[in-house]
């Protein structure tokens, strides 16, 4: 190691007592982080790209600094999907650090990389409190019934008003409104769930029939409009 010649001449002045690092949280313990593998923990990073274009939401499930699971979910841009598909691969088996110093193809999922990284060194994390933290599998409960990303999808002018796409239970196919047209509820198709039938055998048809919810005064509209297409 080299000195500049200033330190060189300095006289040497004792350290006093060495504290160490603070504690944070960790599955429900409180650790003192030196090393990577001293890092463990499930939480969420959400990242954007340049120009804004799409966003990221990644969840990494962390045990003794090393990545055991990954959820990698995209949104609004079609590129982004795939480069999801790579950074899955890509993710799984590395350190924390190695993650954070690794280009995981798209700079949405960058970013999101880089704030879940910050999350979990500083013990911010969806288990710091939990004992033992969550099992390996525990990402796809963010998911729900079908597997599906959760999304909501709005659309609105101020011409013409508010249309709802998407929501949590599904892809909405009617809005109900009321006397003064204002929305009061609407019907969706749980896609997820309805797929999954069709998958085991159910007749397409029967499984769109059967996988029809609504939300709200639904019934009691004046009239009904599909958001697509009035």
């Amino acid at each position: 190691m080299n000195y500049s010649h200033e330190v060189e001449k300095m006289c040497t002045v004792a350290k006093g007592p060495f504290h160490g690092p603070a504690p944070i949280p960790e599955e429900g313990k409180w650790v003192k982080a030196y090393e990577i593998k001293d890092i463990s923990g499930l939480t969420h990073g959400v990242g954007w790209c340049a120009p804004q274009q799409g966003a990221c939401k990644l969840t990494l499930n962390v045990k003794e600094g090393i990545i055991e699971e990954a959820l990698v979910e995209t949104l609004g841009c079609s590129g982004m999907t795939h480069s999801a598909a790579m950074a899955a691969e890509i993710l799984p088996g590395k350190t924390l650090l190695e993650a954070l110093n690794t280009d995981l193809v798209c700079d949405a999922i960058n970013v999101a990389m880089r704030e879940l990284f910050l999350q979990i060194v500083y013990g911010r994390t969806q288990t710091a409190f939990s004992e033992n933290g969550l099992p390996i599998g525990a990402g796809l409960e963010d998911l729900g019934k079908g597997l599906r990303s959760q999304l909501g999808t709005m659309y609105s002018t101020r011409a013409k008003g508010v249309r709802y796409m998407e929501m949590a239970e599904g892809y909405v196919i009617k809005l109900g409104l009321d006397a003064d047209d204002q929305v009061i509820g609407y019907q969706f198709v749980k896609l997820g769930k309805m797929l999954e039938d069709i998958r085991h055998g159910v007749e397409p048809g029967e499984a769109y029939k059967n996988n029809i919810g609504q939300y709200g005064r639904f019934d009691d509209a004046v009239r009904y409009i599909d958001p697509r297409e009035q």
